[in-house]
C-alpha cells in the first residue's frame, strides 16, 4: 500500500499539466510538453536496452513500478510515460475544455479509485472492486462541477457525469482492455463528452448549437 500511495502522490503531480494549460495557450502548452514526453519516452523504452539507464530508472522508480512495468521480456513502457502521451493527445484532439476535464478525472479518479480499492475493495466489478468503481465516478463528478465549462450550462454538467461514468466503467475494463488505463480513460472520455456536445448541436435546441460554437473555436 505504501508503495502505491507513492505512485499516486507523484500522480497527483501531473495536475500541472492540465492547471498549466489552463493558464497557457495551446502552442505554448504542447512546446512545453511534447519535448517533455519525447525525453520521458527515451529514458522509460531505453531503459531496456541500455543499462546505465536501467540502473538509474530503476534506482529512482523501483518502489513504484508495477511487475509488468518491470519486465525486460515485454518491453512495456510505464504508467507515466502512458500518461504523458494521453495528455499530449487530449490537448491536440479535443477542445480545452474538454481536454482539461478528461485529463483531470484520470489524475484525481484514478487515484482515488487505487485507493479506495485497495483499501476497501471486497465486490468485484469487472476487472476491479465496484468500490473503486464506485470512487472513480464520483470523484470525477466533482471534478465535472468544479472544471470550466462554456456558459455554465445545465446540460454540460449532464454531459460530463454521463462522460464520467463511462470513464469508469473503462478503467474498471482496463486488464481486458490491454489498454493502459492512463492511455484509454481519458481519450474515452474526451470522445464522449466531445460527441455528446456534437450530437445535442446537431438534434438539441438552438443555443446548444452555440455553445458547440464557442466550444470548438
Amino acid at each position: 500500500m505504501s508503495g502505491e500511495l507513492l505512485r499516486k502522490v507523484i500522480h497527483l503531480c501531473s495536475l500541472s499539466i492540465p492547471v498549466g494549460y489552463y493558464f497557457l495557450s495551446y502552442s505554448t502548452t504542447l512546446w512545453i510538453l511534447i519535448p517533455f514526453t519525447i525525453l520521458a519516452l527515451l529514458i522509460d523504452y531505453g531503459r531496456f536496452y541500455i543499462p546505465l539507464i536501467n540502473r538509474f530508472f530503476n534506482w529512482a522508480f523501483s518502489s513504484i513500478l508495477r511487475e509488468h512495468e518491470r519486465d525486460i521480456e515485454r518491453k512495456l513502457l510505464s504508467g507515466g510515460s502512458y500518461v504523458l502521451i494521453s495528455a499530449c493527445l487530449c490537448i491536440l484532439i479535443f477542445p480545452k475544455i474538454i481536454a482539461i476535464t478528461a485529463f483531470t478525472i484520470l489524475i484525481i479518479s484514478d487515484t482515488a479509485s487505487a485507493l479506495i480499492g485497495r483499501r476497501f475493495g471486497k465486490n468485484h466489478f469487472l476487472d476491479k472492486s465496484l468500490e473503486g468503481t464506485l470512487a472513480f465516478i464520483i470523484s470525477a463528478w466533482v471534478v465535472v462541477i468544479i472544471a470550466p465549462k462554456v456558459n455554465n450550462n445545465w446540460i454540460e454538467y449532464l454531459l460530463g457525469f454521463v462522460g464520467a461514468v463511462i470513464g469508469g466503467i473503462i478503467e474498471a475494463m482496463s486488464v481486458r482492455l490491454r489498454v493502459d488505463d492512463n492511455f484509454s480513460v481519458p481519450l474515452a472520455i474526451g470522445i464522449i463528452i466531445w460527441g455528446e456536445y456534437y450530437i445535442l448541436s446537431l438534434i438539441g435546441p438552438a443555443q446548444f448549437d452555440s455553445i458547440y460554437r464557442a466550444l470548438v473555436k
